[in-house]
């Protein structure tokens, strides 16, 4: 049944059964903005991925589920839902819009008590490049967030400003290289990313610089666009200096992946169609209504 006591609206819509907790995807769906069911299940398949990327098997946090609705006249169709765990609520707010104000909310929410299902070494050791690759750039986009707002608070607020700012992490760590200047090298093509285009070493090392920037700037109570620039500078240069002490192969030394991270989460997102539409539940992408 559902919790009577809440302070938040997602507290309102858990549910508990067999001394465990879920909450309905339709329900939550309604609860981060969500008009169109269709839109709502490319988020739920974007934290599929994220799910399986970081280790986890995907139906122990995500069950299909189906539930008998009263249309307008009167009579009753069988609908797709999907069961979410804690975990899974997570990832899904974590890929959400986040220019609806109550995903923030949620964001925090569901942050609570998902710690305990980060990937240990061993889980990581255990995944392929691809999988590393998705999982980390995961984990950098959520950064990057991060990173943004406190340099926010910094005085970068425009979007010129915050790309300089960006630049300077990057020449930092990239011996002078710019983001234009990777993306170059990388030969890529216009409007491609090129944190899309890196492999889990490079990608890491990118989460290093990122983080630490994040700490240092709220560490050292920066309130400038120049001063942030040149932490980021700094870091980025720091990062740069530990791989060399540590006998690594220099970021714009590491080979660009074939594949980008577009074409593996496309390809991962048909493997999970495929997989629901094989099970005897109904699957989570089939006819449904667009309430």
């Amino acid at each position: 049944m559902v919790s009577e006591e809440f302070a938040s609206p997602f507290d309102a819509i858990r549910h508990e059964s067999d001394g465990g907790e879920y909450w309905s995807a339709r329900e939550l769906a309604k609860a981060l903005g969500y008009v169109k069911w269709s839109n709502f299940t490319q988020v739920i398949t974007q934290a599929q991925i994220a799910c399986e990327a970081s280790g986890h098997t995907v139906s122990d946090h995500f069950a299909d589920v189906g539930k008998m609705v009263t249309i307008g006249s009167g009579a009753r169709r069988r609908i797709a839902d999907v069961h979410l765990s804690r975990y899974a609520c997570y990832l899904v707010v974590q890929n959400a819009d986040p220019e609806k104000p109550v995903v923030a909310l949620g964001q925090t929410y569901f942050a609570v008590r998902t710690r305990e299902q980060a990937p240990t070494t061993e889980m990581l050791a255990q995944m392929t490049e691809e999988q590393q690759r998705l999982f980390w750039r995961e984990d950098l986009i959520r950064r990057n967030h991060r990173l943004a707002s406190t340099a926010q608070g910094a005085g970068v607020i425009k979007p010129k400003d915050f790309a300089l700012f960006q630049d300077h992490g990057y020449m930092g760590l990239y011996n002078g290289e710019t983001a234009r200047g990777i993306a170059e090298r990388k030969r890529l093509a216009r409007g491609e990313h090129i944190l899309d285009w890196m492999g889990s070493e490079e990608l890491a090392a990118n989460i290093f610089r990122v983080s630490q920037t994040d700490a240092k700037i709220r560490r050292e109570g920066v309130t400038t666009r120049d001063e942030a620039n040149a932490a980021h500078y700094q870091v980025g240069s720091a990062v740069r200096k530990t791989i060399a002490d540590l006998g690594g192969t220099m970021p714009e030394d590491l080979p660009t992946p074939d594949r980008s991270i577009q074409e593996i989460e496309r390809e991962e997102r048909r493997r999970l169609q495929q997989r629901a539409q094989a099970g005897r539940q109904p699957p989570l992408f089939g006819p449904v209504d667009e309430e």
